[in-house]
This record gives C-alpha cells, sequence and structure tokens, in this order.
C-alpha cells in the first residue's frame, strides 16, 4: 500500500476509534474492531497492523491488536 494509502488508513482508524471514544475506552476498542472486521477488506487490515503502532491513538491501536494482527 502507498504511503498516502497507509496513512489515510491510519487517520480512518483514528477517526473511528474517535467516534467511539465516548462508549470508555475498552467498548471503544471493541467496537472499532468490529467495524474494521465488518467493513475494512483484509489488505487494509493487515496494512493498519503493519503501521508504526504509535501513530494510532489507543483505542485504535486495542482495536487493531482485537483483530489479531496482519492476516
Amino acid at each position: 500500500m502507498s504511503e498516502t494509502g497507509t496513512e489515510r488508513l491510519v487517520y480512518m482508524a483514528n477517526q473511528i476509534a474517535a467516534n467511539l471514544a465516548a462508549h470508555g475506552a475498552d467498548r471503544a476498542a471493541a467496537e472499532t474492531a468490529e467495524h474494521m472486521a465488518r467493513y475494512w477488506d483484509p489488505a487494509m487490515r493487515a496494512a493498519i497492523a503493519r503501521v508504526d503502532q504509535h501513530l494510532l491513538s489507543a483505542i485504535a491501536r486495542a482495536a487493531v491488536r482485537q483483530l489479531g494482527g496482519a492476516e
């Protein structure tokens, strides 16, 4: 995936996590992971697992961990 595509995935993951943050960190992470599993294709999920995880918010990082990393 291109750098721009990767940056977009980071942005999207962080936005999804931010939108769900009001539910509390644990629930927001689970819901973010569920959203990624449901709506992101396998290449997107694999790519987000390969990015520098420090670019992700704490909730987005937890969601990626829940997805089980790269597929």
